[in-house]
């Protein structure tokens, strides 16, 4: 009888954690597609220049306000004891969620009303160049930093609803958000006028629509969450005290926020050196979400998929199948990014133009987008191993190595942004930040490795060097001939429009670059691409 139950459990849970994946997967698609749309729409109305910097600038203080306050402990701390309160607790961990809420609540809180109050200062921390626009920056800034409060809550809401097993809505809840957003601007483009530099008044009817608006758009991502709170059983009193066990990750939550403090900076000073040009913070950011696109689809499951595999490896204390599965991650991560990357690098004027050169960003600003990223994508492979080789540290339960490198990452990467404000051209500074952020990363995976290999022993690290180089050859000898039929393409069809030549060399170029890419990959007889090539000639073999 008992067998049964378990069985009819198990049918009825199945399609449900189905319908579930399949929900988040479509979510995340939409969020990214939407999120694109919102950046390309701002573009579009605002352009590139001192209105769109001010807004850069003033967007990022939330959210960086937010990791510092809740963001890391959240990660280390809250979802872990959430997990084990659930389980350990007889309420199912409700009091637990309770005083976390009623914690962070007010943590929030008064975090948000010290930041409103010292706006100014927030903006003479990020800005100290006389291409900047304080004020401006400032009055966005006092629009924004409420949403402080539905960051964090948004967050925790979400880690609530997970340990529920609620995971649809969580992850659809960014597309309202962005929804608002594109609403928002919408608004903005049909308001006539514009937003005043000199003199900057709060009360402009644009600069309020502007900055509300995206604070509306968080308030509404974390509102949606309410009512599946509810549905859950959930309900809500206010809790006070202290958890005792939040003692026994006391070590381990002080690295983590270490680990994002010094991001922290590292932000500030980018700020600083990029806001020394107008525009170049919009144009850093803008080629930065192009470069996130293939690590958000392919690298994130990557890591997804190997991160319990190395916890449970390293909770056995099997040092090789632990270096097995870094080595294996290191080598996909290039096998999958690689021909991204050389896509970014040969074409990113192209991407540019194409995607960034609508309304009042222009032709000269999807260039300059472009120009940044095709000269910092080949940071992209080592941006993913750094985050895999970080991520074996957290499975060996070590938060203190990650947060050690991520120091030498960032004074790196600060000595080389002030190297290029000192030596770019003004109005090359994105481009020169963007090949900082890059080469940091370069540093962050040949620290990381060395750091592992003290640690763990031998590495594989030939085999993986080895692998690299044939995803490098790989990629430049496809990319070289697609990029070559792009130009006879365009010569051919007589095409005299930047912007439309620049869309058939994309389309060309990626229809092209990326499948000959895996297919020489598969001719060089690279061991991690055999499955996916068996499969495809099964399915072409049914037919």
């Amino acid at each position: 009888m008992s067998g049964t139950t378990t069985v009819t459990q198990e049918q009825q849970q199945g399609p449900s954690l189905a319908r579930a994946s399949g929900s988040m997967a479509v979510a995340t698609i939409v969020s990214r597609a939407s999120g694109l749309l919102s950046k390309l729409l701002l573009l579009a109305i605002i352009g590139i220049g001192a209105v769109n910097d001010s807004y850069q600038v003033a967007t990022t203080l939330p959210t960086m306000i937010n990791e510092l306050l809740l963001g890391g402990v959240l990660t280390s701390v809250a979802i872990p004891l959430l997990v084990r309160a659930e389980k350990e607790d007889g309420d199912g961990g409700e009091s637990y969620a309770q005083w976390m809420i009623t914690m962070s609540a007010v943590l929030l809180g008064v975090g948000t009303v010290i930041a409103i109050a010292c706006a100014p200062l927030l903006t003479a921390l990020f800005i100290d160049s006389s291409e900047a626009e304080p004020e401006l920056v400032t009055a966005f800034a006092y629009l924004v930093l409420p949403g402080i409060v539905f960051y964090g809550l948004s967050a925790l809401i979400s880690a609530i609803l997970n340990t529920r097993h609620v995971f649809g809505l969580p992850t659809w809840a960014p597309v309202l958000n962005n929804v608002v957003v594109i609403v928002t601007l919408g608004v903005y483009w049909l308001m006539p006028g514009q937003i005043s530099i000199d003199p900057v008044e709060m009360g402009q009817p644009k600069l309020l629509v502007l900055g509300l608006g995206t604070m509306l758009g968080v308030a509404v991502q974390a509102s949606v969450l309410i009512p599946a709170l509810r549905r859950t059983g959930f309900r809500f009193r206010w809790r006070w005290g202290w958890d005792r066990r939040l003692s026994e990750f006391g070590g381990l939550a002080f690295w983590v926020l270490l680990y994002v403090a010094l991001g922290f900076v590292s932000m500030v000073v980018l700020t600083r050196v990029a806001t020394h040009d107008r525009g170049a913070i919009t144009v850093y950011n803008m080629q930065w979400l192009i470069a996130q696109v293939p690590y958000g689809v392919l690298g994130v499951s990557l890591l997804t998929a190997l991160m319990p595999k190395m916890s449970r490896a390293a909770a056995a204390h099997d040092t090789d199948a632990l270096v097995g599965d870094l080595a294996f991650g290191n080598r996909m991560s290039s096998i999958l990014l690689m021909p991204f990357s050389a896509l970014m690098t040969v074409g990113g004027v192209s991407i540019g133009l194409a995607v960034f050169s609508l309304g009042a960003s222009g032709v000269e600003g999807g260039e300059a987008i472009g120009t940044a990223l095709a000269l910092s994508a080949f940071g992209l492979v080592p941006y993913a191993i750094t985050l895999l080789q970080l991520r074996v540290f957290y499975a060996l339960k070590d938060a203190r190595t990650p947060t050690l490198i991520q120091a030498i990452i960032v004074v790196v990467r600060i000595g080389l942004l002030y190297g290029f404000l000192a030596v770019s051209p003004p109005d090359k500074l994105a481009v020169g930040v963007s090949i900082a952020m890059s080469l940091s990363f370069v540093v962050g995976a040949l620290v990381g490795q060395l750091w592992l290999r003290l640690r763990l022993g031998r590495l594989r690290t030939g085999y993986t060097a080895w692998t690299i180089c044939l995803t490098v050859v790989a990629s430049a000898i496809a990319f070289g001939a697609a990029t070559g039929l792009a130009w006879l393409a365009v010569e051919v069809l007589g095409i005299e429009s930047p912007v439309v030549g620049a869309w058939v060399e994309v389309v060309i170029q990626t229809l092209v670059g990326l499948p000959l890419s895996f297919l020489l990959l598969a001719l060089f007889r690279v061991p991690e691409v055999k499955p996916a090539i068996a499969k495809i000639s099964r399915l072409v073999g049914r037919r």
